[in-house]
């Protein structure tokens, strides 16, 4: 078993613990959200690409 005993420091350990596992989750959402910003653009782009440049009448 993991010795998770931090004694006179737990007050401490315990935020910083959940601030960081609050702030990692935060990155990855903000990552995700621009990503996929970042694609919906990309196929706006190539969509109107094709479009101008289909042949059909």
């Amino acid at each position: 078993m993991h010795d998770l005993f931090t004694g006179k420091y737990a007050a401490f350990i315990g935020p910083a613990f959940a601030i960081t596992a609050v702030t990692f989750v935060a990155m990855i959402a903000s990552s995700l959200a621009h990503a996929r910003r970042w694609r919906r653009r990309y196929e706006e782009l190539t969509a109107a690409k094709d479009a101008q440049t289909d042949p059909r009448p």
